[in-house]
């Protein structure tokens, strides 16, 4: 089957997990919903266009190639903001007008912010017959994005380059071989050494139920576990996700 790959590197990445209160932490891996976002972006769609973010959503099933979750950073953050009251009363299409407050009107919040660093993942992107973008168009889109692309937080940019590929190969674990064959004729034609060493080894593979139960017909691999995550979109403008299951199978060395 065709499946779209990419890489996504970065010195910060940010994968955002369910948040309450003032702690933000971080996945070691995108999501769904980050991958989505991403592909959004890259397509130049509108947060605010809740049919479009819905359709890619339900239009494409993903995978996620882990060779590197990175390092923890953890940032202690303090940010300005207005009040509740004045932020009703005062229209804040940007960051800007939501400050445009005298500072004895402003106040200080805190909070912990969990970062990923030197992480790096391989995504595979399959698409239904009804999808409303081929591979071949989200391909070029990758290539030349209409919105900056970021890992997750806007003070995390990519990278390297996406080099995003279609590739055709009976399973995801097959496809992802062939994209990490090319990755490595890439670098061997520079001087600098894979971000992962010698070789770019995937340690893990992440994938939802959307690829069907039978493992080896679809991944090439058998799942070690599975976990609940909640980052199935319900909708992008009040932020709110429901619960998705996800199966990971560890590679063995």
């Amino acid at each position: 089957m065709e499946t779209l790959i990419f890489q996504l590197q970065g010195t910060m990445a940010a994968w955002g997990e369910v948040a309450v209160g003032e702690y933000r932490p971080s996945a070691d891996y995108p999501g769904q919903s980050a991958i989505d976002g991403l592909l959004a972006a890259a397509l130049g769609i509108d947060r605010d266009d809740h049919a479009a973010h819905m359709a890619l959503c339900n239009s494409y099933r993903i995978a996620i190639g882990v060779v590197s979750t990175g390092r923890l950073l953890r940032d202690y953050h303090t940010a300005q903001v207005p009040g509740r009251t004045d932020l009703k009363k005062r229209p804040h299409a940007t960051r800007r007008d939501e400050l445009s407050l005298p500072k004895q009107d402003l106040n200080t919040i805190l909070s912990t912010r969990d970062y990923r660093q030197d992480a790096s993942v391989l995504v595979a992107v399959q698409a239904y017959a009804d999808a409303p973008y081929t591979l071949v168009q989200l391909v070029e889109a990758l290539k030349k994005p209409r919105f900056i692309l970021y890992l997750g937080r806007k003070s995390c940019p990519i990278a390297a380059p996406l080099h995003p590929c279609i590739l055709d190969a009976s399973t995801v674990v097959a496809a992802l071989s062939t994209y990490q064959q090319q990755l490595m004729a890439l670098w061997q034609k520079t001087s600098v050494a894979p971000p992962a060493g010698n070789e770019i080894t995937i340690q893990k593979i992440v994938w939802g139920d959307d690829f069907g139960t039978d493992d080896l017909a679809t991944m090439g691999v058998l799942r070690d576990f599975s976990i609940t995550r909640k980052d199935q979109l319900i909708t992008r403008q009040g932020w709110l996700f429901a619960d998705r299951s996800e199966h990971i199978a560890l590679m063995k060395e």
